[in-house]
């Protein structure tokens, strides 16, 4: 049985508007842009979550409006499941996801399990290996240079003022080495602070590895 991988991490949010973005462009003219960013001058906020396929060399990130809930980092990675995992791995029935340890989808947070139970494991029937990085050692993550570093360098110094701009340059980002990114946009509000309930956890099947177990372990799904 094949097993799926990819790497699973949230980008810097970034605000929507005329702000300064670091980085050059060629243009005949400059562009003036706000010298501040202040979230009232903004049209909202973008939260890029991805998702990367290391077999295969893909990216994908979903693109969100709200909050980075572990909800939301949960239901990013159900989306690429959906969309491209099931279909590049069809006979695969297992998942390995590598992540950082802190934010939506850190070790220490209840409701990243809970969610990865519900929307992953039970919903497609997958066993899901969770492996974090360690403390400070996110630069090892192969999403980060990869994939963000590979984004970051293609909308560099262009004010990303609008949403379908934002998913332009994801969607155009490319590499010598054959990168290819998907982009999606989730225009759903999620709430921030939610805590499992007891029945939720109570569904939890989850069974730490042997090898530090806080940051590794393996979520099976309720048959």
């Amino acid at each position: 049985m094949l097993l799926a991988q990819c790497c699973a991490n949230s980008k810097k949010r970034e605000l929507v508007g005329l702000f300064k973005n670091s980085g050059t462009r060629w243009d005949l003219s400059p562009r003036l842009v706000n010298d501040h960013d202040f979230r009232s001058d903004s049209t909202g906020v973008a939260i890029p979550y991805g998702i990367y396929d290391l077999l295969a060399n893909r990216g994908s990130v979903v693109v969100g409006v709200s909050h980075d809930t572990p909800t939301f980092a949960a239901h990013a990675i159900a989306h690429w499941w959906r969309e491209e995992g099931s279909l590049r791995y069809p006979r695969s029935r297992q998942l390995l996801i590598l992540s950082d340890t802190g934010g939506s989808n850190g070790y220490r947070c209840r409701a990243w399990k809970t969610e990865l139970q519900s929307q992953l494991a039970d919903s497609h029937g997958l066993t899901l290996t969770v492996a974090h990085y360690p403390t400070g050692a996110s630069k090892w993550n192969p999403i980060e240079h990869r994939l963000f570093s590979q984004i970051s360098k293609n909308w560099a110094g262009e004010p990303l003022d609008s949403y379908h701009k934002i998913l332009h340059f994801i969607r155009s980002t490319r590499t010598q080495s054959g990168l290819s990114v998907n982009a999606h946009l989730d225009r759903r509000h999620y709430l921030t602070g939610t805590v499992p309930t007891p029945e939720q956890l109570q569904a939890l099947r989850i069974k730490p590895h042997e090898i530090l177990p806080k940051w590794n372990y393996t979520i099976s799904p309720n048959l």
